[in-house]
């Protein structure tokens, strides 16, 4: 006797097909905030505050204004110790714009 593998078969699931529409409904209703209206959506708060993410952006892309050797900081060039500083800069940015829109 020899061994022949059998074809899988394949089950094709919907997420909502008529074996299942009464719980997809029920799922989709639970999932409605009857207090949310449509204007509640449009994000307000913050929403010029989040541009202060791109400082860190800008400042760290614009190579030519920190590719230089002086001023330099512990015997570090300039050019690494800007950029290390921007870690801990970006850091707060970050914070302060999470706690504003949060």
């Amino acid at each position: 006797m020899e061994f022949r593998p059998q074809p899988n078969p394949v089950l094709i699931i919907s997420p909502c097909n008529e074996a299942v529409l009464p719980i997809c409904k029920a799922a989709s209703d639970d999932l409605k905030d009857p207090t949310m209206r449509p204007d509640d959506t449009a994000p307000t708060r913050g929403s010029a505050l989040k541009f202060l993410l791109l400082i860190p952006y800008l400042a760290l892309l614009w190579l030519p204004f920190y590719n230089d050797v002086h001023p330099s900081l512990m015997g570090f060039p300039f050019f690494y110790w800007y950029q290390l500083l921007w870690v801990p800069l970006t850091s707060l940015i970050l914070f302060v714009v999470y706690r504003w829109v949060r």
